[in-house]
């Protein structure tokens, strides 16, 4: 005989394996189809914002097409459709871009990206979409006792899509080339139709070997009553405030905290974390201690990370910033988890959810970069988030009245803090009392943990506070949000060389700083920071200054302009600027000057330096300049093989190409000695590290190649820096547009 407890354990096995291979391959896709599009697109942080939304959006159809397949069809009918539908997918194998697709160079290329992925992958991750509703649909009704609450499988989905998310940067990508990617990927697909059809069968024989069990089961399930309106609102807020927090966070610890490679990993491990725990046995116990732990994490985030982030170190910041996200999320979907429905509405549930989280990254994505100057939108979900905190004490009195009685203290903290900014003149002189007092509030928030709403309106006017007296201290004189990202215009102090003060403009995207300008009018020609007369492009200039009168040179990337100061009336100069908005900032002289002050012969063209540098003609350039690389995150088809091939290929016999690598957490030298030994192309490094500088002259990193060796001979020779020979690296692989690998060359 049969062991009943075995074939449902088999049975569990099935279903549960078909959800973990059908979430792994969904989070293998979604960074493999987008490094497929950067070479076409140029890298920007335009293409994962757009792909990220045609994914929440395919994801939300999929969920979609499951409720309705298993809500108007017979089970024979259901698996028949999907059936054909997965037949038909695999025409789409295997997976790539279409023949002979471009993207448009003249308009906005969203429209066409998403038509692009629609053609080259829609039909498959629609399906893979579809999978963790509709399986769990069909485990529900397969007659198990585990059937009764199959959301457990919701656990097993989300273990694979953790699995995949930190398998791809850190296995997947170092090991496996994007083409032998796509092919394991085909694989992996197939074998999910076979499991998806192996369910399909199981399903199919218990409905027909219970052939009324469908009218037992719309009999039995009269008696669970029908969803309302308000519980549906609950479901879709309770999921749209993680998702839009994931995307705001994400957004804010790269540009506010720290801009490090790979980091966006950690929030989405977080998140996806989180519904493993909920959705598991141990999920109502570890709610109910995540509803209480939260109030306690909550005092030092705001006091430290909001109030005062500037004492911490970077990664204490970011891991208070990483542990209150991971407990509001937790209580979220926890509640989520709570308040999940009968099997009846199971394709319900998940379809608001997708639904919700579809409208968190349009928010994110498409509204909040032109309705904010800067990253709001995670301060307001952070608030929002305290709002769905479970009340731990229920209260007798009417909503409306409780409502009154929880904004109270909000409200005069409220109105004090509006009467002491506009009645106080000078409030730097007062930073350590205001600080002392906004520390103190947070503080008292931890006596309304028990009132969702007063902790939450209480924390809002404590941030409101606290953005406005940092935006006071900052000197901050121009801010704009852009879809790169968020800039900014701040004055500043340095002692100069007699010992005085002075004030200086500097130029920030995000934390990166892309350059400073002292105001003396004998020192704003005065190239700074990276680009100093003593460091390694000063010298260049320097030590060829006799003989590149009329040369045409190229620089990829603008800052605020500071290398115009090394051009000549007869020189042709080209820069390359990805966001306009960074021209606009450099090209106003309202806050700097380079352009105005050195511009001769100088030619803007936005957009991405390597689509742009394509339309260059051959071997035109005497000088070539990289300077892509000043934040610590890189754009790396800019450091490919082909990306090298179209650099030299622009370049004159005698011309250079000048790297800027300066990176605190990555050793691209690696990459371009590979490059050089691959190519057989002479380089040159100088990593400058200067000795009591003068001020705003910093350490910096670069590398200059030449294709004629005797080229770079004279600035090996001089006495203006310490230029040697490119170190030897052995046992990396070569960059290319089918490979790339950050693991290898992370800074221990």
């Amino acid at each position: 005989m049969n062991n009943p407890s075995k074939n449902n354990a088999a049975t569990v096995f099935l279903f549960a394996t078909t959800l973990f291979v059908s979430a792994s391959l969904m989070f293998v896709l979604q960074p493999m189809f987008g490094k497929i599009l950067l070479p076409l697109l140029g890298g920007s942080p335009a293409v994962w914002n757009t792909c990220m939304v045609f994914y929440q959006s395919l994801l939300f159809l999929g969920y979609l097409y499951a409720h309705l397949l298993s809500t108007r069809l017979s089970a024979s009918k259901q698996i028949l459709v999907h059936a054909g539908l997965l037949l038909i997918s695999l025409m789409a194998l295997p997976l790539g871009l279409p023949d002979n697709i471009n993207p448009p160079t003249e308009s906005d290329p969203t429209f066409w990206l998403i038509s692009t992925l629609f053609l080259a992958i829609g039909l498959p991750f629609f399906v893979v979409s579809t999978t963790s509703t509709l399986i769990q649909k069909w485990f529900s009704n397969i007659g198990l006792s585990s059937s009764k609450d199959p959301y457990f499988l919701y656990a097993a989905s989300n273990i694979g899509s953790l699995i995949a998310l930190l398998s791809y940067p850190f296995f997947i990508e170092p090991g496996i080339g994007l083409e032998n990617q796509k092919i394991y990927w085909g694989g992996g697909y197939i074998l999910l139709c076979v499991l998806i059809l192996s369910c399909a069968v199981l399903f199919w024989k218990v409905s027909k070997k219970h052939q009324d069990s469908t009218a037992n089961t719309v009999a039995s399930e009269e008696d669970v009553p029908e969803l309302t309106l308000q519980k549906k609102l609950y479901w879709l807020i309770l999921a749209l405030v993680p998702s839009s927090l994931l995307l705001g966070l994400t957004n804010f610890i790269s540009t506010d905290i720290a801009s490090v490679p790979l980091l966006w990993v950690i929030p989405l491990t977080l998140y996806l974390l989180s519904f493993v725990i909920v959705f598991s046995k141990w999920g109502a116990k570890v709610h109910g201690l995540m509803v209480i732990i939260q109030p306690f994490v909550l005092l030092p985030f705001i006091a430290y990370s909001l109030i005062n982030p500037a004492i911490l170190p970077y990664w204490v910041n970011l891991a208070l910033h990483l542990a209150a996200f991971f407990l509001a999320i937790m209580v979220c979907h926890g509640e989520l988890a709570r308040n999940r429905p009968h099997t009846r509405f199971l394709t319900d549930f998940y379809l608001i959810m997708s639904f919700a989280g579809m409208l968190g990254g349009m928010f994110n994505t498409f509204v909040a970069p032109f309705i904010f100057d800067s990253v709001y939108e995670y301060p307001i979900m952070i608030i929002a988030a305290l709002m769905l905190r479970p009340r731990l004490r229920r209260s007798e009195r009417p909503w409306l009245q409780q409502l009154g009685m929880d904004a109270l203290f909000p409200l005069i903290i409220f109105i004090v803090g509006l009467s002491i900014y506009f009645t106080t003149d000078n409030l730097g002189q007062y930073i350590d009392s205001i600080g002392a007092a906004l520390i103190l509030l947070a503080g008292l928030n931890y006596s309304f943990r028990e009132r969702p709403t007063t902790l939450a309106l209480s924390t809002a006017v404590l941030i409101f506070f606290t953005m406005g007296l940092h935006g006071v201290l900052s000197s901050t004189l121009f801010q704009k949000r852009t879809f790169f990202g968020v800039m900014s215009v701040r004055d500043s102090t340095l002692l100069n060389e007699k010992g005085q003060p002075e004030k200086y403009r500097e130029f920030y995207h995000g934390t990166t700083k892309h350059g400073a300008q002292r105001l003396p009018r004998h020192l704003q020609q005065t190239p700074l920071t990276y680009f100093s007369r003593q460091g390694p492009i000063g010298q260049l200039f320097s030590e060829y200054n006799d003989q590149n009168n009329r040369w045409n040179i190229a620089v990829v990337g603008l800052g605020a302009g500071t290398l115009s100061c090394y051009a000549k009336k007869e020189q042709d100069w080209i820069f390359y600027e990805l966001d306009p908005g960074i021209v606009d900032v450099a090209e106003n002289p309202k806050y700097f000057t380079y352009l105005k002050n050195c511009a001769h012969k100088i030619t803007m063209k936005v957009g991405d330096a390597r689509l742009s540098i394509v339309k260059e003609p051959d071997q035109r350039l005497d000088l070539l300049i990289i300077d892509a690389f000043s934040s610590d995150a890189i754009p790396t088809h800019l450091l490919t093989q082909e990306a090298f091939d179209l650099y030299f290929s622009k370049i004159k016999p005698n011309g250079i190409l000048a790297f800027h690598i300066t990176n605190r957490h990555l050793a691209l030298k690696k990459v371009l000695s590979d490059h050089s030994q691959t190519m057989k192309i002479p380089a040159l490094i100088q990593e400058f590290k200067p000795k009591n500088p003068p001020p705003l002259v910093v350490a910096t990193d670069w590398v200059v190649m030449a294709k004629n060796k005797q080229v770079l001979e004279p600035l090996r020779q001089s006495n203006l820096g310490h230029w040697q020979k490119m170190p030897l690296y052995f046992g990396l692989k070569s960059w290319t547009d089918d490979f790339t690998n950050i693991i290898d060359i992370w800074k221990d």
